[in-house]
């Protein structure tokens, strides 16, 4: 496989790049300073938002568009370097109108909006004057499995009502968050299969009967925009409002966490990029017993391995992305799980190395270290634990085993006719 960059994505990531030092990193201090008074810093991002929109540095994870629609029509292999550039800053994803959880949920409605659902909530999104949240984990349950599903989704007459609580609900404190995308349970019968009882339904956020519980920190951490509690008591919206069709709610919520979680690993790697370039400036600066950081062998070590694990991870994040955009998503189910799992440990390894060589400093908001080693941590859990994408793994490995068992006998060096 050949992963080099086009010469049209080398111009992009050029764009994207000069963009983000021309304009986002040199407002990073404000955005902080703003976000730690619990205060989504609105104006900040929207500036820079309409300047990325004036120079068609927009919608760039969507590879299928209309001709009326604002974006760049990429590949997931060409989005990939560009989201690399925007992670290096957490909340820049933003101003390119890159970011999860609305880059998943337009993908969402592009495979299933009515047209009445496409003017009032899809355009909006893709035009970027709209944010939105994707409710589907439970606090009372295991929500790796996705069938312990509790909030209830019930049909009266022309209404759903939705009945249940939601959590870690990121973007739902978002100010220009207006819509949720909720996942329920939708049929109660026993003798309905477990992955046809589902569904999802839209719930504009003013909808009376939903109440943002509390805004929950991540390892202490508290995002400004929200990963939330949400209880939905008597919610009722139109069942115009449902996607897709009932029961289908499993099958839709497959379909759109896997180019979500590629897209997260994906600006995984340019964070980890970020923290090698700190590791070694600070190795280059720091002295201890009258030597450098970067002298002594170990710190060289971490060094070397942190380099060899990014390009690893990288090669493996395309290769992933490769499949997505030749076979579908389904199809490579198994690469988006191999490199959800590899690129979250790779950021608490990466990122630990460097706040070592920073001493206590990398322990406090004085540099970004600590923030991405907590994201890092939190992505063992955000879109399926380690544990469930390890277990798709080895099923597969296993299956392929299965199918040609007994092929191994050949290589045994004792002769069949001694066994």
């Amino acid at each position: 496989m050949n992963f080099e960059y086009s010469e049209k994505v080398c111009a992009l990531r050029a764009r994207v790049q000069d963009f983000m030092e021309r304009y986002v990193v040199p407002a990073n201090p404000d955005w902080h300073r703003e976000a730690g008074q619990n205060r989504f810093p609105l104006q900040i991002v929207q500036e820079r938002k309409d300047m990325a929109k004036d120079e068609g540095l927009w919608n760039l994870f969507l590879t299928s568009l209309g001709e009326d629609e604002p974006g760049q029509r990429l590949s997931n292999v060409e989005y990939a370097p560009l989201a690399e550039v925007m992670g290096r800053i957490p909340w820049a994803a933003e101003v390119f109108n890159c970011n999860a959880p609305d880059t998943g949920n337009m993908e969402l409605l592009k495979l299933c909006t009515t047209p009445q659902q496409y003017r009032q909530w899809l355009r909006p999104l893709l035009e970027g004057d709209i944010r939105s949240a994707f409710a589907m984990s439970e606090p009372d349950v295991a929500s790796s499995d996705a069938t312990n599903m509790q909030t209830s989704i019930r049909r009266d007459g022309s209404e759903y009502v939705i009945n249940g609580r939601k959590w870690f609900i990121t973007g739902a404190m978002h100010p220009n968050c207006k819509m949720i995308i909720v996942m329920g349970v939708s049929d109660e019968r026993i003798d309905t299969p477990a992955h046809r009882r589902h569904s999802m339904v839209i719930v504009p956020r003013d909808t009376p009967g939903l109440q943002i519980v509390r805004n929950i920190p991540i390892m202490q951490h508290v995002a400004s925009e929200g990963h939330c509690e949400l209880l939905f008591r008597n919610v009722r919206v139109p069942i115009s409002n449902l996607l897709g069709e009932e029961g289908g709610g499993f099958s839709l919520a497959q379909t759109r966490l896997g180019p979500g979680r590629i897209h997260h690993c994906m600006r995984t790697i340019g964070q980890c990029e970020l923290a090698l370039e700190l590791m070694c400036e600070r190795a280059l600066e720091r002295k201890t017993f009258g030597r450098f950081l970067s002298d002594y062998a170990n710190i060289q070590d971490w060094i070397a391995e942190s380099r060899l694990e990014i390009d690893q991870a990288r090669l493996l994040v395309l290769h992933a992305a490769s499949v997505i955009d030749r076979l579908g998503n389904q199809a490579a189910r198994v690469d988006v799980s191999a490199i959800k799992v590899v690129a979250a440990r790779l950021q608490t390894r990466v990122v630990d190395r460097a706040m070592q060589v920073f001493g206590a400093m990398g322990l406090t908001p004085d540099t970004p270290l600590a923030y991405l080693w907590t994201w890092g941590r939190a992505m063992r859990f955000l879109d399926g634990p380690d544990e469930v994408h390890l277990r798709v793994v080895a099923q597969n490995e296993m299956a392929k085993a299965k199918d040609t068992r007994g092929a191994t006998a050949a290589y045994f060096t004792m002769p069949q006719e001694s066994r």
